[in-house]
């Protein structure tokens, strides 16, 4: 199982409204074939300190259906509904109980191939103000 993790705090400029849209794209897309689980909402706590404000967190039983995942047209067409609005996206740290130690490296390698075949996903991408994975 790969658990993957996004944590995110809206633009200033995002109204209210598109919040909710934004979220409920995201719980569209949490709920595609290849996801087994998830949970996407505000972060409980206090946010002061980061600045992360909302969670994105799935679960994903291997690698096929983490290939899958990054492919659904439901995620394709939703992120550039939904990238606009994040002015802060930390990606990760994503866990798992895989005993491959080559994992993590095969789970980027997924994301780079993405990112070279959708130079518009890349660009989406890019325009996030502050953008990180942390490992």
């Amino acid at each position: 199982m790969i658990f993957h993790q996004l944590r995110f705090r809206f633009r200033d400029e995002t109204t209210e409204e598109q919040r909710e849209a934004v979220l409920a794209r995201m719980r569209r897309i949490a709920t595609v074939e290849s996801v087994s689980f998830s949970t996407v909402g505000r972060r409980l706590g206090d946010s002061t300190e980061d600045g992360l404000t909302h969670g994105y967190h799935v679960a994903i039983a291997d690698l096929a259906a983490l290939e899958r995942y990054m492919y659904d047209p439901e995620q394709i067409e939703g992120d550039p509904h939904i990238i606009p609005h994040i002015h802060t996206l930390v990606i990760g740290p994503d866990v798992t109980d895989d005993p491959d130690p080559e994992l993590a490296a095969k789970v980027m390698e997924i994301n780079q191939r993405k990112l070279a075949e959708y130079p518009e996903w890349a660009a989406l991408m890019a325009s996030v103000p502050d953008f990180r994975i942390a490992l």
